[in-house]
């Protein structure tokens, strides 16, 4: 029976299931546990870029989904991770259900057991694990010896369940740390750090720093990677924005955990050129929404849903606007729960116009009136819109020229924008249907 809250916090639930699965965790490839609040995914997917480079067969598991339910759970295969067959998602879905008999169990409990059982019966030489909420307490925190630990930079977010400061929170991601097991950490703010060393040191887990063990810059239009041992002049990444720099540098030094002095240079190079990861700063190809622009605008999406990943994007339109002058309209939808304010704040001065939307079929999503007053209220020229649809259409009225339509604000708002543009890998990928989406999701929401 699903537990009555979405999200509450606790280990013993997902114990209790897993020993009547006949604990599928304990037969997983080797893994690399990451935690984090912003670059996760990212992380996640150079390394599996990497790794793949390097000819491994490599398991995927992360949240939330943007199209299709199945891409929480990418299964290794001969062409690379893809997205869990229907059929197999159905099946470990129902088994972990049967297991449960009727107990509380939250839906994310029971979609990361059926993970578990469709990752251990499923040949791979690695599981990348992306924890859901925090660290501590997360529903993925149940391997007892990975590979790995990696957290990538911690910030506010999610305060009613991991704390309403820096140290608090990252003391929840610091969560997942092990002992003897070395632990990778991304750029962080020192107050994060301070919690993370010593964490680190109260259980005896070694640790790989951003700056202190390892480097990473952009330079003659490349990315050079430094330890005191080894240095990479590596392409820079595919992934748009300076932040993935960071990003990049730490799953580098992540996979020279992983794989120690077997990494191979070229290796590392494909992880740059070919780490894919959508909806982050990405530029959309030709698609349905096109049909609402001028032909020249370019539209682009980010599924960045807090200040800090705000102040990234933000980052990235000043490089743009430093190259090319043209108007920005940014369309900004957001989930409730989020600090709508500290977001917008980080867009000042770098967009013209914004446009306020509401997130389709999300009870938790801010109204686009109360995303307008927000904004109005620091300064923005602000419209409500009913729909993205409709934003576009405005921002193409109001644009002299062509330019560019940023859309933010949530990854729930970027996966509907993806299925509205309809032209989109995600929606090809290995014939995953719509109606098998809502077949699963059903499946793991049901009482």
């Amino acid at each position: 029976m699903l537990h009555p809250r979405s999200i509450d916090l606790s280990l013993e639930r997902m114990e209790r299931l897993l020993a009547a699965l006949d604990n599928p965790e304990r037969r997983l490839p080797p893994v690399v546990h990451v935690a984090g609040t912003n670059g996760k995914g990212s992380v996640i997917a150079f390394l599996r870029a990497i790794a793949e480079g390097m000819g491994k067969r490599v398991h995927v598991y992360t949240s939330p989904h943007l199209i299709n339910f199945h891409e929480r759970i990418a299964l290794a295969g001969p062409l690379g991770a893809a997205p869990i067959p229907e059929n197999l998602l159905v099946d470990c879905l129902a088994r972990a259900e049967e297991a449960n008999d009727g107990e509380l169990i939250t839906s994310f409990e029971l979609t990361t057991a059926a993970a578990f059982l469709a990752f251990a019966e499923t040949p791979a030489d690695l599981l990348l694990l992306e924890t859901g909420l925090g660290g501590r307490l997360d529903a993925t925190n149940v391997v007892e010896k990975p590979l790995a630990t990696t957290i990538t930079p911690v910030s506010i977010d999610h305060v009613s369940f991991l704390g309403n400061t820096v140290s608090a929170i990252a003391g929840e991601k610091a969560g997942i740390l092990k002992q003897g097991v070395p632990c990778i950490v991304g750029r962080q703010e020192a107050t994060a750090l301070k919690v993370i060393r010593a964490k680190a040191e109260a259980i005896g887990a070694p640790l790989r720093i951003f700056r202190s063990d390892f480097r990473v810059s952009e330079r003659r239009r490349g990315l050079i990677f430094e330890t005191a041992a080894r240095e990479f002049d590596l392409p820079l990444p595919r992934l748009q924005g300076r932040h993935q720099i960071d990003n990049a540098g730490t799953a580098i030094a992540t996979a020279m955990v992983v794989f120690g002095d077997a990494l191979a240079d070229n290796a590392i190079e494909r992880g740059m050129i070919a780490a894919d990861w959508p909806a982050r700063l990405e530029r959309l190809p030709v698609g349905a929404l096109d049909s609402y622009v001028s032909e020249g605008t370019e539209i682009w999406l980010d599924g960045g849903h807090d200040a800090a990943g705000a102040e990234v994007i933000a980052d990235s339109l000043a490089e743009f606007h430093d190259h090319d002058s043209r108007a920005v309209h940014l369309i900004w939808g957001m989930i409730d729960t989020k600090n709508a304010r500290a977001v917008i704040a980080q867009f000042k001065g770098l967009v013209d116009r914004v446009y306020t939307v509401p997130i389709p079929d999300e009870p938790n999503a801010f109204s686009a009136e109360a995303l307008a007053t927000i904004a109005a209220s620091e300064n923005f020229e602000v419209t409500a819109a009913s729909s993205v649809s409709q934003a576009l259409l405005l921002s193409q009225a109001a644009l002299a020229r062509p330019g560019r339509v940023l859309i933010c604000g949530s990854l729930y708002l970027a996966g509907h924008v993806l299925k509205l543009h309809g032209n989109h890998r995600l929606l090809l990928a290995n014939g995953v249907s719509s109606n098998g989406e809502r077949d699963a999701e059903l499946l793991a929401r049901r009482s």
